[in-house]
C-alpha cells in the first residue's frame, strides 16, 4: 500500500517508522503494524501517550534511545533532532587554573567566591560531614551483608572441596574415565558449612514502646536475609511470629504480626514469658546451637528469679547470646536492674542497641569476634 493509500491519520506513524530505518534502526514491518494497533488502542491523549507505545512496540536498543527520542521530537514535534555535542577545541589542553594574569598561578584569596557562586580556580580546603543513613537504606545494607556474615556451622554432610581428609572416590572414578585412566588431582571431600539457627527475642513492654517498631523491622529484615529464623515477642506473654514475618512486604508483615502480639507496651515480665518458652519442648528446640539475640532494656517487673533462672537454662542450649540494651549507648554503661546484672554471666555481650544501625552493626560484628 503506498503513502497516498493510507489513512491520513495514520501517515505520520508509517513515516516515523521509515525515519527510523534510514537512521539504521532494525523496523520490521511487523512491528510497524503493531505501533498503529497499539496507538489506536490508547486512544492517546497526549504526545506522551505516542512516545510509550512507540517505545513499546518499536523496541529501540538502550544505547540508541537517545537518538530515537530525538527522532521522535523532530518528526512529531518538530524539534531539531539532539546530537552529540562535540566542543569544537577538543584537542586544546585543559589548564587547572584561571587564565588571568600570572599564567597558571591560583588567583588571590579575596577573589575565591562562595560556594553557589562564580566558578573560580581558588583551592578551599574543609571536612564535609556526611549524613548518617536512614533506616531502609541501613536494612537493606544489613540484608546484602547478613548472608556471609551471619554464623556458620560444620554440617555432617560432605560435599565437594578443593583440601580434605577423605578422598572423593566417585569424583575419582569419573575423572578417571573421562582421562583415560590419568588423574591430574584427588578430589576431596569436606564437611559443608551450614547457616546457624538465629532466634531473635524482641522485648514489647512499654518501656520499649520507642523501639518496638524498628526492632519489627530489623526482624522482618533478618528474616529475609536467613530462612533459619524463629522470632518470638516478651511483655506479659510469649508470642512467636515467625511466620508472619515471612511475607516479602514490611508493612503487610508487621500488620500481620500486629494482630497476632496482644501485649504491646504493657508489663515487663520477661521471666515469665522465657520460662513459658523454655517449657514447650518444640520452641525449646529452637534455641539449641542457635545464636539468641535478645532486644530489651532488662527493666524486668516481675521475679527476678525466673529470669536468672531462665537465662541461665538458654544459654546452656543457645551457642551464644548476645543482648542489645537501647540504655547502653555508652561505653561506662552499667546494668541499672539486680535481675539484668544477675544474668550477665549468662550473656557472652551486652551490646548497643540504641538505633537499628548499632543493632546491624552489633549482631554482624559479633560474629567476627565469637568465630
Amino acid at each position: 500500500m503506498s503513502r497516498e493509500e493510507l489513512p491520513r491519520p495514520v501517515v505520520p506513524f508509517v513515516e516515523f517508522a521509515t525515519l527510523l530505518r534510514a537512521n539504521g534502526f532494525p523496523v520490521a514491518p511487523e512491528q510497524t503494524q503493531s505501533f498503529v494497533a497499539a496507538v489506536g488502542l490508547l486512544g492517546p491523549r497526549s504526545m506522551e501517550d505516542i512516545h510509550r507505545a512507540a517505545v513499546a512496540t518499536l523496541a529501540p536498543p538502550i544505547e540508541r534511545r537517545a537518538e530515537f527520542d530525538a527522532l521522535f521530537r523532530l518528526l512529531f514535534l518538530g524539534q531539531g533532532a539532539v546530537t552529540s555535542a562535540a566542543a569544537e577545541d577538543d584537542e586544546e589542553e585543559v589548564e587547572a587554573f584561571d587564565d588571568r594574569d600570572g599564567g597558571l598561578e591560583p588567583p588571590e584569596p579575596e577573589e575565591a567566591e562562595e560556594s553557589g557562586g562564580t566558578p573560580t580556580g581558588a583551592e578551599r580546603l574543609f571536612a564535609r560531614q556526611f549524613p548518617e543513613l536512614s533506616e531502609p537504606e541501613t536494612l537493606r545494607r544489613f540484608r546484602r551483608r547478613a548472608p556471609r556474615a551471619l554464623p556458620h556451622r560444620r554440617s555432617r554432610r560432605l560435599g565437594p572441596a578443593k583440601a580434605g581428609r577423605r578422598l572423593d572416590m566417585r569424583r575419582s572414578l569419573r575423572d578417571a574415565v573421562r582421562r583415560d585412566g590419568e588423574l591430574l588431582q584427588l578430589p576431596a571431600l569436606a564437611r559443608r558449612q551450614r547457616r546457624r539457627r538465629v532466634l531473635l527475642l524482641i522485648d514489647v513492654s512499654g518501656s520499649m514502646k520507642e523501639r518496638t517498631d524498628s526492632s519489627l523491622r530489623f526482624a522482618h529484615s533478618l528474616a529475609r536475609a536467613t530462612e533459619r529464623l524463629e522470632v518470638f515477642t516478651l511483655g506479659t506473654r510469649l508470642t512467636r511470629i515467625t511466620r508472619a514475618l515471612r511475607r516479602r512486604n514490611s508493612d503487610q508483615a508487621l500488620a500481620f504480626a500486629g494482630n497476632l502480639v496482644a501485649d504491646w507496651d504493657g508489663g515487663t515480665r520477661l521471666g515469665d514469658a522465657l520460662q513459658a518458652f523454655l517449657a514447650v519442648p518444640r520452641f525449646a528446640g529452637f534455641a539449641r546451637g542457635a545464636l539468641v539475640v535478645v532486644l530489651s532494656d532488662g527493666l524486668e517487673r516481675g521475679d527476678p528469679a525466673a529470669l536468672i533462672d531462665g537465662m541461665e537454662r538458654l544459654s546452656r542450649l543457645a551457642w551464644a547470646v548476645l543482648w542489645l540494651n537501647p540504655l547502653a549507648s555508652g561505653p561506662d554503661y552499667s546494668p541499672e536492674t539486680a535481675a539484668l546484672r544477675e544474668v550477665l554471666p549468662y550473656i557472652d555481650r551486652l551490646g548497643d542497641g540504641s538505633s537499628t544501625a548499632h543493632v546491624c552493626e552489633e549482631v554482624l560484628g559479633f560474629q567476627r569476634r565469637a568465630a
